[in-house]
């Protein structure tokens, strides 16, 4: 129980903040996938109602089922459209899949008002619903998960009050049964279990490729988010025509801190610098920790605007002191730092982090303590 306690802790924090990078991007892929297999099980759900007519079933049950799986394939090939263009729509899945849910419910309350009974007691519809739940699992987003959810619990509850508290008796079916409180509020408690496990194994996957590509010192993405993240934001720049700036930078004299201090001091040492530079930053520029004191930052500026932002923060650091602990000496940092451009200088990570590295030597080479931007 409190490892569950733990986990929905968890959970209920991390709905707080949105997925990063790493995860929308891989949220990205899994609805161009969820699209195709969205399109597929259209194809193959037309076989149901095909069945059922075949079996002997009602004509207009089956006309109607049809109807709706022929909703479900347009609305495939339209999300789909959007899932495989360049640009990211944040807006997709959640979109998506609240039209999958309600798409459900119309069925649902079409069939019941032809028969309460047969719409509100059709176990093969409704199991529907805990499947679009389910293939929420592949968009990486555990809000989607559960936003979707809660909707088609509360979809599903009120076409089930719409017809149970306006009836005039008991909705009875010799096919379907009869329609009672207890078992619509039954299958409203297991979509949402449903959701909330899903919900969970979501975040647990979040977690796991948070851990994966994040410094646990700093806090920092690493280079998992450099070799995966990085790419994906030069392509956009480049379809867009713009110019995206690469910086490497490094801590000057780090070392003679740990050998002075001792590592923890030097741990200490290291997150001011990181504290220093993240109060400086926006959201659109991503800073990343790839080595022991070694930094890479992205910044969506042309080359001179990019040296006059790496410059400002340089003078950020060098005017915000490290104090080790109470009784020391203040201790000054600084850094250097390359910068490399794309598409002037390179257009892949490989190629930026070369010729920006190339022009940090630069700068250790011509005293510390600057940004070199281009060739001496």
């Amino acid at each position: 129980m409190s490892t569950l306690r733990e986990s929905l802790h968890d959970l209920r924090r991390s709905l707080q903040e949105p997925p990063d990078e790493i995860m929308l991007e891989v949220g990205a892929g899994g609805e161009t996938l969820l699209a195709r297999l969205r399109l597929a099980i259209a194809l193959l759900l037309l076989l149901l109602p095909l069945i059922n007519y075949w079996g002997g079933g009602d004509s207009t049950e089956s006309l109607i089922g049809l109807s709706g799986v022929g909703g479900v394939f347009l609305l495939s090939l339209l999300w789909l459209s959007l899932a495989k263009r360049h640009r990211r729509h944040r807006w997709l899945p959640l979109v998506s899949s609240l039209g999958d849910v309600t798409i459900i419910s119309l069925v649902l309350a079409v069939l019941a008002l032809r028969s309460p009974a047969s719409g509100l007691n059709s176990v093969v519809v409704w199991c529907i619903y805990p499947l679009s739940v389910f293939a929420t699992a592949l968009r990486n987003d555990a809000r989607v998960t559960l936003i979707t959810g809660l909707v088609a619990v509360a979809q599903f509850l009120l076409i089930s009050a719409a017809f149970l508290t306006t009836a005039d008796g008991p909705l009875i079916s010799a096919e379907y049964g009869t329609v009672q409180w207890s078992t619509q509020l039954q299958r409203a408690f297991l979509l949402a279990l449903s959701t909330l496990i899903t919900a969970i194994i979501v975040f647990r996957m979040q977690r796991l490729v948070q851990l994966s590509g994040t410094d646990g010192l700093t806090g920092l993405p690493n280079r998992t988010y450099l070799n995966h993240r990085v790419p994906q934001i030069l392509a956009e720049a480049r379809r867009e025509g713009q110019t995206l700036c690469l910086a490497l930078i490094d801590l000057d004299y780090f070392r003679r801190i740990n050998e002075d201090l001792g590592h923890l001091a030097g741990d200490r040492a290291l997150r001011h610098a990181v504290t220093t530079l993240r109060l400086e930053l926006g959201r659109d520029e991503p800073l990343m920790r790839v080595g022991g004191e070694e930094f890479v930052l992205i910044l969506r500026q042309p080359l001179g605007s990019a040296w006059e932002r790496m410059d400002s923060l340089r003078r950020r650091l060098e005017s915000t002191p490290f104090v080790p602990d109470d009784g020391y000496e203040p201790r000054p940092m600084t850094f250097s730092a390359g910068i490399a451009c794309s598409p002037q200088d390179a257009i892949d990570v490989s190629g930026l982090m070369r010729m920006a590295d190339l022009r940090l030597n630069a700068a250790k080479q011509a005293g510390r303590n600057r940004v070199m931007a281009r060739d001496h």
